[in-house]
């Protein structure tokens, strides 16, 4: 089988749950390390699916890297080679397919509820699952492209997640493990001391105090949505 390409923009934002997902069922994957200066795959051909990490850019950044990542997002979804993104990497797929990127009206840091859309496509991905509290830690929210079914919304943010056939993109976050969230709460402090007023940020104390009753439920979610994906995974 070809490997899965995980791509990682930022060296703390790696594939957490779902790189744990692929080893306990021995589908091979590897790291295509954005953040230090390795290429953009020309094709997609050569994976099985591409699945892409958050970052701290902006898909509307100047960046030498991004022109490449669409074209390859473009490429894959062109082929069938399912494809997923998670916050920096779901804007990455709504630009590449035709929406836009832009700032949502307040950041999202820490749990929130979303919830689940009343669709067959989102039965599909999420079975009975109808809400669950996510990770977040984003300012900016994508659009729908042409032809993608909305799976989720919160309150503060519309376009939580979506669906394309195959191909799925998360606005927050299902990839998270405890030292990954204790991580970020050190790398973006400042960020969060930034936005004391939003009524969707927590506080560091706060994220990590959920993190024992909210992890369980999360990596449920995460296992039954990384399970849905990599059905359709190309030999």
């Amino acid at each position: 089988m070809k490997p899965v390409a995980i791509f990682r923009h930022a060296p703390s934002e790696g594939p957490g749950l779902l790189a744990d997902y692929l080893n306990e069922r021995g589908i091979p994957w590897q790291l295509v390390r954005i953040d230090a200066g390795e290429a953009v795959p020309d094709a997609a051909a050569g994976f099985s699916g591409l699945a892409f990490m958050g970052g701290p850019m902006s898909v509307n950044d100047d960046l030498p890297w991004i022109a490449p990542v669409l074209a390859l997002i473009r490429d894959a979804v062109a082929r069938e080679i399912p494809v997923l993104g998670h916050c920096l990497g779901g804007q990455l797929m709504s630009k590449a397919l035709g929406g836009v990127v832009t700032r949502n009206p307040v950041k999202e840091i820490g749990w929130g509820r979303v919830a689940v859309a009343e669709s067959a496509a989102a039965r599909d991905w999420f079975g009975e699952v109808r809400a669950f509290q996510a990770f977040h830690w984003h300012g900016e929210t994508f659009s729908l492209p042409p032809g993608a079914e909305l799976l989720l919304s919160s309150q503060h943010c519309a376009h939580q997640a979506y669906s394309l056939g195959k191909h799925l993109a998360l606005q927050c976050h299902i990839e998270m493990t405890e030292a990954m969230i204790r991580d970020w709460c050190a790398v973006g402090a400042d960020e969060i001391a930034a936005a004391p007023d939003s009524p969707a940020v927590q506080t560091v104390g706060q994220m990590q105090a959920e993190m024992a009753d909210q992890l369980p439920q999360l990596h449920a979610v995460s296992q039954r949505l990384y399970g849905h994906w990599v059905s359709g995974l190309r030999d």
